[in-house]
């Protein structure tokens, strides 16, 4: 009998590294023969993996000739893909974050809204969205497809306006350029071909994928911690603790002594520690996480 396989797509360039790792994370190890290769290998029999531009990721899926892939909401909308959306992966570090694509113009252009630009030319990579969104509004606009430096051409005189990914809006604000509004937001999307997700193995198989994926998307920027403390210092330390829930609190085998151990954000840890010490807590261990299942 052939082994059964998932088609799993991964996006090749900016988030590349970080999906990478996320899923490294969730118990996948995907690595590459050499920088020149699109075939990962993975430490999964049951996963075939290739490299794409996140641009194509969500065509090919939507034609079958891939089960899954990872790619970003932007993409899927620009090529109005018919896609099942497994989960989201947005995290807030490195490139697995929220995004926006923004309709940008000139300092002092006196351009202040999308019906000032009729009869204007925008210089975009997303053309299928930009296109919509002006014919949404009732603009006639020429729109331009763009390989990039996509600031240069406005600020250049090339073009009146353009459509840009932006996350926090400096790289625009270097360039002398205001947004004017948004088109569409983007996060990170594991999606699926509809007909593969109606198959009941590779369904199954997505959805442990995507569980994991979760799972360590929620562990980033938390560490656990444990320690013990004495019955008369108990309710102070608790009363310190951040936690998910509650702290797991048990008894030891010595009388009068208890173990706590509790989910933080890292970036307390600092702050916390010398005031759980203070408390009574002793013999506090910290530990990285690898994974979070809520």
């Amino acid at each position: 009998m052939k082994n059964k396989v998932l088609k799993f797509g991964l996006p090749k360039g900016s988030l590349q590294e970080s999906t990478f790792k996320m899923l490294k994370k969730a118990g996948f190890n995907f690595s590459l023969p050499n920088s020149r290769s699109y075939f990962p290998s993975v430490d999964d029999p049951e996963i075939q993996a290739v490299l794409l531009r996140a641009q194509e990721m969500s065509r090919y899926v939507q034609d079958g000739a891939l089960d899954c892939g990872i790619t970003g909401n932007d993409w899927i909308l620009e090529n109005n893909s018919d896609v099942a959306r497994i989960t989201d992966l947005t995290y807030a570090k490195q490139s697995l974050n929220k995004v926006r694509w923004v309709l940008a113009v000139p300092e002092g252009s006196g351009i202040r809204s999308v019906k000032d630009l009729n009869g204007k030319r925008v210089a975009t990579e997303l053309v299928g969205v930009a296109k919509r969104y002006f014919k949404k509004h009732n603009v006639k606009v020429d729109v331009e497809f763009s390989w990039g430096a996509t600031e240069v051409k406005v600020s250049g005189g090339l073009v009146d306006a353009i459509v840009e990914l932006t996350e926090t809006g400096s790289s625009l604000r270097a360039n002398k350029l205001v947004e004017i509004a948004t088109l569409c937001e983007s996060t990170t999307q594991f999606i699926a071909n509809k007909s593969s997700y109606k198959d009941s193995w590779k369904k199954s198989k997505m959805e442990q994928i995507a569980l994991l994926l979760q799972g360590a998307i929620a562990a980033e920027g938390k560490v656990g911690l444990k320690m013990n403390v004495r019955k008369e210092n108990l309710k102070a330390v608790i009363s310190r603790l951040p936690a998910l829930k509650k702290p797991t609190v048990s008894g030891l085998s010595n009388d009068g002594w208890f173990a706590i151990e509790t989910i933080i954000d890292e970036k307390v840890v600092r702050i916390l520690i010398p005031a759980l010490k203070e408390s009574g807590a002793q013999g506090i261990i910290e530990y990285p996480l690898n994974k979070v299942i809520l």
